[in-house]
């Protein structure tokens, strides 16, 4: 139940995050786009340290009855893999590009913000997974109890 609970708050703020507040905010017309990109810089950068901390809750919850949930381990330690990539390459490959955008520059085409995009919602679809699958053990376990 703990693990569900968890990917459930991750989940939330996941969305809050990734899916709501950041699009918003390149739609808003008097916000400039270098300015946007540095309130999307800080945001993530938080974000990412909060996660780390909700990844490693989240593995140890799913570890804690893993007999009872081993894909729920598998889920929690790929969306923890999804963090670890993110920090470490995708979030300062794009954080140069702020620098560059923020500097007055014009930095070549690339993918890596789809990519980011397109991990974020993998993480998603993990977190709703995992705790679809750690409510249905928690509610199995309670029918047998």
């Amino acid at each position: 139940m703990a693990a569900a609970i968890i990917a459930l708050i991750w989940l939330g703020m996941l969305i809050g995050v990734s899916f709501l507040a950041t699009p918003v905010k390149f739609v808003v017309q008097d916000l400039t786009l270098p300015i946007a990109l540095q309130v999307g810089q800080a945001t993530f950068g938080l974000f990412s340290r909060i996660e780390w901390g909700l990844a490693v809750l989240l593995v140890g919850a799913s570890a804690w009855r893993w007999r009872e949930g081993a894909l729920c381990v598998i889920l929690a330690l790929s969306a923890a893999a999804v963090v670890l990539m993110q920090a470490v390459w995708l979030l300062p490959t794009l954080d140069a590009r702020v620098a560059l955008i923020v500097a007055g520059e014009t930095p070549p085409p690339s993918a890596h913000h789809t990519f980011y995009a397109t991990l974020e919602a993998a993480k998603a679809l993990m977190l709703i997974a995992l705790a679809f699958i750690a409510l249905r053990g928690s509610a199995r376990t309670r029918s047998h109890h």
